[in-house]
């Protein structure tokens, strides 16, 4: 795992994730910082579209709480429960650190992701 750290903040709160050590996490520290108007979707997880796609990487169907992932080139999720998506799963992006379950509520955010200090 690299240790860049990355620092999730809306009106809810913030948490701190550390990005996976992959092509796609890579791709979204460059890109940062960038502001995502969230939605919430199927009451496990809040879903923003991202500025421009990422690499495609290795996926997996199975996530945990706090996991960040992609769905598809552009489409970047924050997990607030643990579960499984159908194929063709997401690629893994990082894990928060903090108390994710500030995202646990119902209704839409903007969240800004900045490289952490």
């Amino acid at each position: 795992m690299t240790q860049d750290q990355i620092t999730i903040a809306s009106d809810w709160g913030t948490v701190t994730a550390t990005l996976a050590d992959n092509p796609a996490a890579a791709a979204l520290w460059k890109m940062l910082p960038v502001t995502l108007p969230m939605r919430d979707h199927l009451r496990q997880e809040k879903t923003g579209t991202l500025p421009t796609s990422l690499p495609d990487y290795p996926r997996q169907r199975d996530f945990a709480t706090g996991t960040l992932g992609l769905w598809s080139g552009r489409d970047f999720v924050i997990y607030y429960t643990d579960g499984a998506v159908p194929g063709p799963g997401i690629i893994p992006l990082g894990q928060v650190t903090g108390d994710v379950s500030i995202f646990d509520r119902p209704g839409d955010v903007t969240v800004e992701l900045t490289q952490a200090e």
